[in-house]
C-alpha cells in the first residue's frame, strides 16, 4: 500500500468506506483539511459578503494565482479561473471568429462534452470537423503525432488536444505535437483536465495557445476549481462565456469577475498543493510517481486476469490506465449489460470505477494515494466474475 504511516489516508479524504473508490479520474477527492479551509471562507464570506467579495476577493484571487502559476510553470499574469476544463474549452472556441472555409480539429478521443462544443461552434459558424482517427490499443507516440498531423490541411484553425485523455487514459505526446503543429501555422487548444498533479506541466516551456485544466481532479481542490492559460499574443481575444462588468477591463478582469459566484475553490487550491503535496518527503514529483507506480501495478494485475496483452507502452500512462474488456461469455453478467449496467453491477458490490464504450469498450482505473493494489485486485476478482460467470 502506497499510504504515508504517520497518515491514515482513508480518513484523510472524506471517501465513504464502504466502497472501493477506484474512480479518482472523474471528480476527484478533496482532502479534509481543504474542505476545512473552504468552510472557513463561506462562512467569512456569508458574515459580510460584500466585504468579501469586494474588499478582500481581489488580492486573495491573485495570491491564489500566483501560486498555481508557480506549481504550472506559467506567469501569473497568462492565467484565469475558470470552474472547470469544459468552461476553458467553451470560452476559447466561443470566442474565436470561425468561418466556413475553416477546419476544427479534434480526435476520436476527445472529452464527449468537449466534441459537443466543438459540435455546437462549427454549426454556428459554417465551419468543419475534421477527427483525427487515435488508435487504441496503442504501440508509441509516432503512430500518435502521425493520426493528427495526417488530419491538418491548410484549412486547419485549430486543433483541441487532450493532455490525457479520458476514455483511454494515454498521456499524449503534447510537446510534439504543439511544436509540430505551430510550424503548419496551427493553434493548440489543449483540454488538461486531468493533467495538472498527475503528469508535469510547464506551460511556459509548452507554448499551446490555450491550455486549460482542472484543479479538482488530481491537485484535489474542491470541485469548481480550474484554470485557463491563454498565451500572451492570444489574450486580446478571449473573453469567458459570461460578459459582466469586467468587459473590456482586461484578459484577468474579465474572468476574476464574472457575476455572483463561490470563489472559495480557487482560493483553496494552494492549499491543496500545500496539504497533498506534503503526504510525501519528495512533495508533488513523489506523490505523483506513487500514483503512477500503483497505477501501473493496478493495470498489470487486471491484464493477468483478463489474459490480454498491455493497450500502450508504460510511457503513454500517468496514474490512470485503461484495459480494453474482451468479449463477455454467453451468460455472464456483462453479456446482457451495457457500460452503464455494468458500472452499477460493480457499483452495488462496492466497487466505484469506470467504463466506457468507444473507442472500443474499455474499463478505466485511476489510482490515488488512498488506494492499495488489495483494492485493484478485488475489482479484477469481480472482473472475472462479470465477464465469465465464475
Amino acid at each position: 500500500m502506497l499510504s504515508s504511516p504517520a497518515i491514515d489516508l482513508r480518513s484523510f479524504w472524506r471517501l465513504d468506506p464502504s466502497v472501493q473508490y477506484l474512480n479518482h479520474g472523474s471528480f476527484g477527492a478533496c482532502p479534509e483539511p481543504v474542505l476545512a479551509l473552504q468552510r472557513s471562507l463561506r462562512q467569512e464570506m456569508e458574515r459580510e459578503p460584500a466585504d468579501f467579495l469586494l474588499a478582500r476577493l481581489p488580492a486573495r484571487l491573485n495570491q491564489a494565482r500566483e501560486t498555481l502559476a508557480a506549481f504550472l510553470g506559467a506567469e501569473p499574469t497568462d492565467l484565469v479561473f475558470v470552474t472547470n476544463a469544459t468552461a476553458g474549452v467553451n470560452a476559447v472556441l466561443r470566442s474565436l471568429p470561425f468561418a466556413p472555409d475553416d477546419e476544427l480539429l479534434v480526435t476520436t478521443h476527445t472529452y464527449a462534452a468537449c466534441r459537443k462544443t466543438v459540435d455546437y461552434v462549427a454549426a454556428r459558424t459554417g465551419a468543419r470537423v475534421v477527427i483525427a482517427n487515435l488508435p487504441f490499443p496503442v504501440q508509441g507516440d509516432e503512430q500518435i503525432i502521425d493520426a493528427v498531423l495526417a488530419a491538418v490541411s491548410a484549412r486547419t484553425r485549430l486543433a483541441l488536444l487532450d493532455h490525457v485523455t479520458s476514455p483511454t487514459a494515454l498521456v499524449l505526446p503534447l510537446a510534439r505535437l504543439v511544436s509540430e503543429l505551430h510550424a503548419l501555422n496551427v493553434d493548440t487548444l489543449v483540454d488538461g483536465a486531468h493533467a495538472p498533479g498527475m503528469v508535469p506541466v510547464a506551460l511556459g516551456q509548452l507554448g499551446a495557445a490555450y491550455y486549460t485544466g482542472n484543479a479538482h481532479k488530481w491537485l484535489c481542490a474542491p470541485k469548481g476549481a480550474a484554470f485557463l492559460h491563454v498565451r500572451r499574443d492570444r489574450q486580446a481575444d478571449l473573453h469567458p462565456t459570461v460578459i459582466s462588468h469586467g468587459y473590456s477591463s482586461g484578459f484577468l478582469a474579465e474572468f476574476d469577475w464574472t457575476g455572483t459566484c463561490d470563489p472559495t475553490p480557487w482560493l483553496c487550491i494552494p492549499e491543496a498543493l500545500r496539504c497533498v503535496g506534503g503526504l510525501r518527503p519528495g512533495g508533488w514529483p513523489e506523490v505523483m510517481a506513487a500514483n503512477r507506480a500503483l497505477a501501473l501495478q493496478a493495470r498489470a494485475t487486471l491484464m493477468t486476469s483478463l489474459q490480454i496483452e498491455a493497450p500502450c507502452p508504460e510511457a503513454m500512462l500517468g496514474s490512470m490506465a485503461s484495459v480494453p474488456l474482451p468479449p463477455a461469455l454467453p451468460g455472464s453478467p456483462a453479456a446482457a449489460l451495457d457500460n452503464n449496467g455494468l458500472h452499477d453491477w460493480f457499483r452495488a458490490r462496492g466497487v466505484e470505477t469506470w467504463l466506457h464504450p468507444q473507442p472500443l469498450p474499455v474499463l478505466r482505473i485511476s489510482a490515488q494515494l488512498y488506494n492499495s493494489i488489495d483494492q485493484f485486485q478485488q475489482l479484477a476478482l469481480l472482473l472475472a466474475q462479470a465477464l465469465h460467470g465464475r
